[in-house]
């Protein structure tokens, strides 16, 4: 790959933690204030996780899928944000979903980040609600064939 290059891949839970780990404390505990507690969470075993590695195969980037068919956990590295990653890695959960035949998938989307997920097809609704010390918004997108 080329330099600043990176790729997509399914993570597995127990193999890949220590990655997930090295994404999501520095961006949601650290960056965030999100108390370690609330971070880490009893459907991460039983989630689809994506991972975005550089050309190097260090991680970048991380999402799940849930059970309850909600995207969640984003992050990027900040020295990688603004590069695709989060599309594709948002791209690969979207069609994880679809694999899992959902008719629908949701997301929690921090406020600052409603922008991102309309541009991916998502739709706000609801009020505004603080999760985790943070204000979101419900968002939705309906999974029809093709879209």
């Amino acid at each position: 790959m080329k330099p600043g290059a990176f790729r997509i891949v399914d993570a597995d839970y127990e193999r890949d933690v220590a990655m997930l780990r090295a994404i999501r404390e520095p961006v949601f505990v650290q960056e965030q204030n999100v108390p370690l507690d609330m971070e880490w969470d009893e459907l991460d075993p039983l989630s689809r996780h994506v991972l975005a590695l550089d050309a190097d195969g260090q991680p970048i980037g991380t999402g799940r899928l849930t059970p309850e068919q909600r995207i969640g956990r984003m992050a990027v590295l900040p020295d990688w944000r603004g590069r695709g990653i989060g599309e594709a890695m948002l791209r690969r959960l979207v069609d994880s979903a679809r694999e899992l035949g959902y008719a629908d998938i949701e997301l929690h989307a921090q406020v600052s980040a409603i922008g991102f997920y309309e541009r991916n097809g998502f739709a706000a609704y609801g009020e505004e609600f603080e999760e985790a010390g943070i204000q979101h918004r419900h968002m939705r997108r309906a999974l029809q064939a093709g879209s």
